[in-house]
């Protein structure tokens, strides 16, 4: 491995300048001091330590930048739902022109995903996050203008391309950040990310309340309100864009113009990616985890407004505690998985995925039968607590399937929890044929159901659930798994070089069976 390494004399030098271009370090800046970041960092420059009250350049930086971008996405996507009672008298709306709004609030970055992994890879997450952000500032604002149950729905699919935001929010992560503190950091940022699917509960009818309170008509009040959204996507485009920088090392257009990293190419990146059966399992457990989060965003304060005669406000509020339990939950999901590998490996992450994920499904169905106030208001954060940790769980491993194709696993899997939204939407709650309560608990059936193929998620140098890794260790290596999904062609040329850095990095998640390991040589010891 001393080609890993990065020595002077070693081969991945002579090769630095074929790196692929978001490899999230390049091989030429292992020779710089690792003392030029503020965080402890590993051989791939990635930090080593979390420090959640620091903003220094470029990790804890782009945390910040990563999670409050997509906190605004979440804001606005989710901005309707608390505002239903209020919109569907002024535009008519039914219910299956409600049920067809929050389908569409998520169905339109089911695509956008997928294309948000292919531009983190090829061109970097800030261009895409921050476009993404300005452009969907545009139809944030054009709610404001709908005078019809189509162009509702119309205007609520447009938002929802913002969650694409997700993709980069997380692929930043990965980028940033060590495999060992991955679950923890990427938990925290989406997290706190979706947290805006609770806060909008609370914000837009306090707004929809102060402008109404100011003289506007009730039917204006909500209107005026989404110039708020509206305008923090064009702010926090903005910042992203001149604060944020895609890798350790810097921007990749330096990068390029240096001859340190060379891009890769997309036909080779895609493939790798949907070729790997764990991304399509993923993509399902994600479905069952964010997606049923996305659904019961957009049909919660209604069922407590309908359900138990309540306010709006009192309604909004008790909604609110179900995005805002993402606060804790989903980074206490990946500290788990965290502490889990730390221990037990990889084998740990999938265990504590699967029963993370199984009782937010069981909690769903409490939900669903319970038939008093204070009973639904706690089946309900349990469930949130349940589904949240379960994302946060599922990102402490995705970082793991495939690093030359980090971006579009991501992004799949990312359109997998949109895809399970609208799946369950549309089964459940689009028809007056289910009561919500009964789609509430034919949904936790489908989480627990749905949950069972993690089982099937198996890493030959790792193990699975139930079975352990290949014995043959030097055989089925990190090195083996990771610079496999490159071609011998491109392994003589050295642009394998950044997969065998990870793989070096990957070991710990072997558990126990590696009690320690070798420092790469250009790291520095880790402290919190």
């Amino acid at each position: 491995m001393a080609g890993v390494q990065g020595s002077p004399e070693s081969p991945v030098d002579k090769v630095a300048g074929k790196e692929q271009a978001f490899a999230s370090f390049s091989v030429d800046a292992a020779d710089e001091p690792a003392a030029k970041f503020a965080l402890p960092v590993d051989s791939e420059h990635k930090a080593k330590a979390f420090k959640i009250f620091s903003f220094a350049n470029p990790h804890m930086r782009t945390f910040h930048l990563s999670w409050t971008s997509f906190f605004t996405c979440f804001i606005s996507t989710f901005a309707a739902a608390p505002l239903v009672p209020i919109i569907r008298d002024n535009l008519g709306l039914t219910r299956t022109d409600i049920g067809n709004a929050g389908i569409a609030s998520v169905s339109g970055s089911i695509f956008s995903r997928l294309v948000m992994g292919t531009v983190c890879d090829l061109l970097g997450p800030r261009y895409g996050c921050a476009a993404l952000l300005m452009l969907s500032a545009t139809a944030v604002f054009c709610m404001a203008m709908v005078s019809s149950a189509a162009g509702y729905v119309a205007a609520r699919f447009a938002i929802g391309f913002s969650l694409a935001n997700f993709v980069s929010c997380q692929y930043w992560m990965s980028t940033m950040f060590n495999g060992e503190i991955i679950g923890l950091v990427n938990g925290a940022a989406a997290g706190w990310g979706n947290m805006g699917g609770g806060v909008t509960q609370l914000l837009m009818p306090l707004l929809y309340e102060l402008i109404r309170g100011a003289g506007a008509p009730s039917f204006t009040a909500w209107r005026i309100a989404f110039f708020v959204p509206g305008w923090l996507h064009g702010l926090m485009g903005l910042l992203v864009l001149g604060l944020g920088q895609d890798l350790p090392d810097g921007n990749p257009g330096t990068l390029q113009e240096n001859g340190d990293v060379a891009k890769d190419k997309f036909s080779k990146v895609l493939w790798c990616a949907i070729t790997n059966y764990r991304t399509w399992i993923f993509f399902l457990l994600y479905g069952m985890s964010l997606g049923v989060e996305l659904t019961t965003d957009n049909i919660i304060a209604e069922y407590f407004f309908d359900r138990f005669n309540l306010k709006l406000h009192t309604a909004g509020t008790i909604a609110a505690t179900f995005g805002m339990a993402n606060i804790v939950a989903r980074p206490a999901g990946g500290l788990l998985s965290d502490l889990a590998a730390r221990r037990f490996g990889m084998r740990g992450r999938l265990w504590n995925l699967c029963l993370l994920q199984t009782l937010g499904g069981v909690f769903c169905i409490c939900l669903g039968r319970a038939a008093t106030l204070p009973a639904s208001v706690a089946s309900m954060i349990l469930f949130s607590a349940g589904a949240q940790a379960a994302c946060g769980a599922t990102f402490g491993i995705i970082p793991f399937i495939s690093r030359r194709s980090l971006g579009v696993v991501s992004g799949i899997s990312g359109a997998g929890g949109n895809f399970g939204s609208g799946l369950t939407q549309l089964l459940f709650f689009a028809s007056p044929k289910h009561s919500t309560a009964a789609g509430i608990t034919k949904m936790g059936v489908m989480i627990v159901l749905c949950t069972l193929p993690t089982a099937l998620v198996h890493f030959p140098q790792w193990g699975s659930m139930f079975l352990p890794p290949a014995k043959n260790v030097e055989r089925y290596s990190e090195e083996w798994y990771y610079g496999s999904q490159w071609t011998e062609e491109e392994k003589r040329i050295g642009l394998h070089t950044g997969s065998l850095r990870f793989a070096a990095n990957s070991r710990l998640e072997r558990g126990r069976r590696v009690p320690s390991l070798s420092t790469p040589s250009d790291s520095t010891s880790a402290h919190v």
